[in-house]
């Protein structure tokens, strides 16, 4: 045996080269015309145009999305004292109703509730938040929260 002899154990893989001939130089196996044809082809992602649409929202940090959030209509107890009587339930529709709140985008938005005024009547809230000094003057008046 010569040196010339010598084969390896496994078999060479054929590089699969793109446009490099074929059937008489034609396509080469990348379809007729266009971008995708050409060499170097790299066609642009949609969501690219969406994102470059968007602004800009430089130095908005760890805190990013709290703007977008919606913040709660506010009002006070002495409005809700001198509106309602007693024993009536007191929830963003019939605030909205009483004409004291208005709808944002189509829809009710949250409601809180704080402590400016004198507050004496019995009545029940329902999805409302409130305010610590707020809280304590229903419980104290002997309205309910739920």
């Amino acid at each position: 045996m010569q040196l010339h002899q010598v084969r390896p154990n496994y078999r060479k893989k054929k590089p699969h080269r793109v446009g490099r001939g074929g059937k008489k130089g034609t396509t080469s196996g990348r379809g007729t015309k266009g971008q995708k044809s050409r060499a170097g082809a790299r066609i642009r992602p949609a969501i690219k145009d969406f994102i470059k649409k968007l602004p800009k929202l430089r130095g908005r940090s760890k805190h990013s999305f709290k703007a977008f959030r919606s913040k709660p209509l506010v009002i006070n107890l002495y409005i809700i004292d001198k509106k309602f009587k007693n024993q009536q339930i007191i929830s963003p529709k019939t605030l909205f109703e009483a004409g004291l709140i208005r709808k944002e985008g189509g829809r009710l938005s949250d409601v809180k509730v704080l402590s400016e005024g004198k507050f004496s009547k019995k009545l029940l809230f329902k999805d409302v938040a409130f305010s610590k000094k707020a809280r304590e003057k229903v419980i104290k008046a002997g309205s309910t929260i739920k």
